[in-house]
Parts: structure tokens; sequence; C-alpha cells
């Protein structure tokens, strides 16, 4: 239906449109919004109260200014076997706080495993194939620069990659193949990664409860999967990370809530 005037939230809304700003959101009042946000994971990301506590954790503090002024407005590093909520909890996120689930731009890191690809990042150099298609994450980014950027199986990239994504880390930026400045500092960027997967499924097989020896090993599982990451990536690459969150194998009763909310959406 016509309407016969326009409000301030239909403004809000061509500008979210025409732009990538989630001018919509900004409407509410931004410490009820963060009031919510474990509410709002917990209804689509299951048995993972640990891992979202984390997150919301992280989120508030970069919105009350205490984070680096030009670092990204989170790193984070979700770790865990597939299937237990790491690409959904990003999703979730670019829905809450761009409110846009397509406002993600994922990445397989396995196509980055020769040297060569690493160019695909910031785009071909002048002269190549693919110059004016732009960079991979710079395009997309500059286009649309509210966005959670999900880097999944990172650890699967070459080593150069990783040298691109401290500087994206520290600096909150990146110049592209045509000498653009490309700003991440209103984005959130999240890493999936296997490493430690073996101590997580020793702590809590699918399918069973956790039984009370397990209990005394939960202390050391961070430690151990610490040693592990310590093994593949660097010192200051580490440092920069936010939050390393450990995301729990599911049990029965979680599995029976997922499959009564994807029953749901049918």
């Amino acid at each position: 239906l016509l309407k016969e005037e326009v409000v301030e939230e239909d403004i809000a809304q061509v500008v979210s449109r025409w732009t990538g700003i989630p001018v919509t959101r900004l409407i509410e009042g931004e410490v009820k919004k963060l009031e919510k946000i474990e509410d709002i994971l917990e209804k689509r990301v299951i048995g993972q109260k640990e891992a979202i506590s984390a997150v919301s954790r992280a989120i508030r503090r970069s919105r009350a200014g205490i984070q680096e002024e030009n670092r990204p407005l989170g790193v984070f590093l979700f770790l865990g076997p597939t299937g237990v909520g790491k690409t959904e909890t990003a999703r979730t996120l670019a829905e809450f706080l761009f409110n846009d689930e397509k406002a993600m731009v994922r990445l397989d890191m396995s196509e980055y495993m020769e040297r060569h690809s690493v160019s695909k990042i910031t785009g071909s150099p002048p002269g190549y194939v693919g110059f004016e298609e732009g960079g991979q994450i710079t395009e997309k980014i500059r286009r649309r620069p509210y966005s959670v950027v999900l880097l999944d199986e990172v650890e699967k990239a070459h080593p150069d990659v990783f040298n691109i994504l401290l500087q994206i880390f520290e600096d909150g930026r990146l110049t592209d193949a045509k000498g653009r400045i490309v700003s991440f500092k209103n984005t959130i960027l999240v890493m999936t990664s296997n490493i430690g997967s073996e101590y997580i499924s020793q702590l809590k097989p699918i399918g069973f409860e956790m039984k009370t020896e397990d209990l005394s090993k939960k202390g050391n599982l961070k430690n151990k999967i610490m040693d592990s990451l310590k093994e593949k990536f660097r010192p200051e690459f580490l440092n920069r990370i936010d939050e390393v969150i450990i995301f729990n194998y599911l049990g029965k009763k979680e599995i029976k809530k997922i499959v009564n909310l994807e029953l749901e959406k049918v």
C-alpha cells in the first residue's frame, strides 16, 4: 500500500539500501540493543552458551569505545568441529548488528592455499587478468563497509595471507591493487578453524552426556588448543585476536532443538 507521508524510518531504509550502512538500527538505542545480544544469539545458536557470552562481551567492549579506534569492531577465532554453529553465529551477528544476514562476506580459505592466490584478496596487479574486478575482500568491503567477514577454515590459507590479515587486524585498513584504501574499522572479522577438534571430541563425544571424569579435563582443554594454535600461527597474529572461542560438540538435547528450529522454517 502507498503511504501519504514519509517518516524517518522510510528515509533510514533508503539510505541503508544505498550505502550499505545499517541506519535503520541506529534509530534504536545502542545500549538497549546490546543488552539483547545474548538472547538473540541463543535463539539461533543452540548449545553454545559460553561461546555466545564471549562474543557478546567482546562486541559490547568494542561498542563502548574501549577498543582502539582504527581497529575492526571485533576479531574472533571460532574453534570447533563442523556443524556446531560457528557459521550460524557469524550470520546471526550480521543480522543483529547490521540488520541483514547478507551483510556477511564469506571466503573459503582453502582457495588461498597457493602463494599466487594471495593477490585475489586485494586484486590482480595492473596488466594482469582480473585487475578491473578488484579484490575479493577489498571490493566487497569498499562497497559495503558495515559487514561481518567470515574466513572459513583459516588454517588452510598460505602463510602470506596471514601477513595481509595482520595488517587488517592492526590498522583496520588495506590498500587494493588500484591504490584505494579500504577501511575495515566497521567490520567484524570471524575466522573459523578445526584446530584442536581432537581435544574437544575427547571431552564430549556427540550423542552422549558429559561424564564426571571429563569435567577434570576442561581446565586443560584451552591450554592444549592454544598450544596447537601456536604451532600454526605466529605470536603477533594470535595477539591481535580479541577472543579465541571454543564451540563444544552437541548432545542429543541440542540436536533435537536444532531439528525443531529447522522444521519451523519449512
